[in-house]
């Protein structure tokens, strides 16, 4: 089975700020960061949001990995240097008031709610070639590159695949630079859930997608809008 059009929207409701806000690590000053923003922004977040945080080496071989809740923001810290690594979010149901206004909590809470999402952001980056990926199950929407992205170079493409609950997804909007131009689409995933990103930067690239899925029978909410984003440096690091 695949998620096809008619299954993955993106839904206006919700292109508000709950939806706007992306997920990727970054390293900073030795340590692996986890950043909450849109574009340049780098917001403030509740560290225990972060719902786990997978490193593996170049093997695929899992890597202990602890988080470290500060007080505005996570920082991610595995037992040693990690090939790959995996961080989720659950940012919470929200329910918006005809007002317009988002309060964090679902619809049976929320009286005249015309709308509620429960939003999950998830980050996978990259960091050294030649990296084995594992399964990544608990990435609920995954940009699988197809080839090690380390070996791309700016100016090229990089073949990915989208997949929703492990599934491929067609015509999932990729952005293929969400750090600097987060409103900026690139291309669009064909009916096997696949695409071609131009790797554009020689530092950091963040490629992102985001979705809505309806939900059913549910009292709390509509829908659920998943943010994912690839991350990994366009050429090597040198001193």
């Amino acid at each position: 089975m695949q998620y096809d059009k008619t299954l993955v929207l993106i839904a206006a409701l919700f292109a508000g700020e709950v939806s706007a806000h992306g997920l990727w690590t970054e390293e900073r000053r030795g340590n692996i960061e986890v950043v909450y923003g849109h574009g340049a922004e780098d917001n403030a977040f509740k560290a225990q949001k972060i719902r786990g945080a997978w490193a593996y080496d170049v093997a695929g071989k899992m890597i202990p990995v602890s988080v470290e809740r500060l007080a505005d923001h996570a920082r991610l810290e595995p037992l040693k240097s990690p090939a790959v690594m995996a961080v989720a979010l659950n940012n919470g149901m929200w329910s918006q008031t005809a007002d317009k206004k988002w309060v964090n909590e679902g619809r049976s809470k929320v009286p005249g709610a015309v709308g509620a999402t429960e939003t999950f952001k998830y980050s996978l980056a990259i960091y050294q070639p030649g990296a084995k990926l594992p399964k990544l199950d608990q990435i609920k929407l995954l940009i699988l590159p197809e080839v090690d992205p380390l070996t791309i170079g700016p100016g090229k493409s990089l073949p990915v695949r989208v997949l929703l609950d492990g599934k491929p997804a067609a015509g999932v909007k990729l952005i293929g630079d969400y750090r600097s131009a987060p409103n900026t689409l690139s291309t669009e995933t064909d009916k096997d859930g696949r695409a071609q990103v131009l790797v554009r930067n020689e530092g950091l690239n963040v490629i992102a997608a985001q979705v809505e899925v309806p939900v059913k029978d549910s009292v709390d909410v509509d829908s659920r809008g998943l943010f994912s984003s690839l991350t990994f440096l366009g050429e090597p690091h040198h001193e």
